[in-house]
């Protein structure tokens, strides 16, 4: 068996180094100024600091900010569209955003947009679930009390998967109308 090379450590970050490690890790990720502030104290935890001055992660951040390299707003309306596309309510969303570090004003469009999409959303999630009037077979009422429990899970409205879940199977369904009903 061949001996194992050990790795030399990373040399410890300085101020060029943290920048450069900021502007890579923006160019390879869409994040939050919160999240790449995040990332960067980790990353001086792992290979320490060698600076003449304390790492300032916040003016970093705001910096790569400046130039538009993070942008919270754009960030937080993408993850919007994304999560309901996948058929993810609005307080999922709204998680989602306070973990990566949106705050209200850049996360209000995302939030708006979500609470737009309730309705699709939440039939998407019915869709791929099998929920409501997506399900074979016959709901009894531990099915219906476990599907409304995913929907609500999921970011929906308790009234929305109520309905949703209520709808009967093969019946066609007009998004407007339930939106109406709510």
């Amino acid at each position: 068996m061949p001996p194992r090379r050990h790795r030399k450590p990373p040399p410890p970050l300085d101020e060029p180094a943290l920048r450069e490690l900021a502007l890579s890790y923006v160019g390879r990720f869409s994040t939050t100024r919160a999240k790449l502030r995040a990332y960067l104290a980790r990353k001086v935890r792992e290979r320490g600091w060698s600076g003449a001055r304390t790492p300032d992660f916040d003016n970093l951040a705001e910096a790569m900010a400046e130039r538009n390299y993070v942008d919270d707003a754009a960030y937080a309306l993408s993850k919007s569209h994304a999560l309901t596309g996948r058929g993810y309510g609005a307080r999922r969303v709204a998680q989602k955003l306070r973990a990566a570090g949106v705050e209200e004003g850049d996360g209000a469009a995302a939030l708006d947009h979500a609470e737009a999409e309730a309705v699709v959303a939440a039939l998407r999630f019915a869709e791929r679930r099998r929920i409501g009037p997506f399900a074979t077979g016959d709901k009894d009422r531990e099915q219906r009390s476990k599907a409304i429990g995913a929907m609500v899970r999921a970011g929906h409205d308790f009234d929305l998967a109520k309905a949703i879940v209520d709808l009967p199977a093969g019946r066609a369904i007009d998004a407007d109308e339930l939106r109406d009903r709510l």
